[in-house]
């Protein structure tokens, strides 16, 4: 499986490709990564130092990967935060060679604009580009609950709610979506659900909900669900697989008290998640 993953790097921590490609690995899977970013940490960190890449990076390596004659291998592009709205449209570029050369591949976007409690993170324009260029053209999404809100202009505080906004959102394109964080009147305290779902049908995951606030965990399941999804061929599985590994995950960083996802410490939850989590059909 070869996956081309466009995201945010950092050198030290784990959001972005940082948080993507080492599990990814893990699992077995080679990861063709460009990054959009090269930051020293995350922001959540409120300073950091590096750069937003230039977007004509993404297609000049996109252009060195094709001449080496292997793009019709590329199996899925996975595509996080983007820095810049003119990096949008390299994304879109590179989208558009890997489907010409493997018209069977994936694109997964994770659409990242903000959280519940933060609101919009991103610059100016980066909303817009993944609600109005890149939903029509994806095939899996996975927005967090207030990127789902924003992206369908709805309030989700019901599981009803939920299930109807996206539907809205497979109606504008991706026929696939993973909702990674959903708390309604429905959900009981100390928990948290996920909700996956895919031609018609819709399937929910409820995990306890952890004593953790970290940055990452949404790029390491949209990975993870990216894989699973491809390798199964279930949207019900990917969410299962995805879910206890990134639960996993979660767990092992906050048992050890650690701001940063450890993600090379706990890797064994990629392959064997110590504990797995059923779904529920819609």
């Amino acid at each position: 499986m070869n996956i081309l993953s466009i995201q945010s790097w950092v050198a030290y921590g784990h959001v972005g490709n940082a948080s993507a490609v080492f599990p990814l690995q893990r699992l077995g899977a080679e990861v063709w990564a460009i990054h959009t970013v090269q930051f020293s940490n995350h922001t959540g960190y409120g300073a950091w130092r590096g750069q937003v890449l230039p977007p004509a990076l993404i297609g000049d390596c996109v252009q060195g990967i094709a001449e080496r004659g292997v793009l019709p291998r590329c199996d899925a592009v996975l595509t996080g935060y983007v820095g810049d709205a003119a990096t949008g449209e390299a994304i879109l570029d590179a989208v558009a060679r890997v489907k010409s050369a493997n018209p069977a591949a994936l694109w997964c976007c994770d659409p990242v604009i903000g959280d519940v409690g933060r609101g919009i993170f991103v610059r100016p324009g980066i909303p817009e580009f993944f609600r109005d260029r890149a939903l029509g053209l994806a095939d899996i999404v996975t927005p967090n609950q207030f990127e789902l809100e924003w992206l369908t202009g709805t309030t989700v505080t019901t599981l009803a709610e939920a299930r109807a906004a996206v539907s809205v959102l497979q109606d504008r394109g991706p026929r696939c979506v993973l909702l990674t964080s959903l708390r309604t009147a429905e959900t009981p305290a100390g928990a948290v659900d996920l909700l996956a779902a895919e031609e018609g049908e819709a399937w929910r995951v409820r995990t306890p909900l952890l004593p953790i606030s970290v940055n990452g965990a949404g790029d390491a399941i949209a990975a993870l669900f990216l894989f699973h999804r491809l390798r199964s061929g279930s949207a019900r599985v990917a969410l299962e697989r995805s879910a206890a590994s990134i639960h996993g995950l979660l767990r092992r960083t906050a048992e050890a008290g650690s701001r940063e996802l450890l993600t090379v410490a706990a890797q064994e939850e990629f392959v064997a998640p110590g504990e797995v989590f059923a779904s529920e059909p819609l």
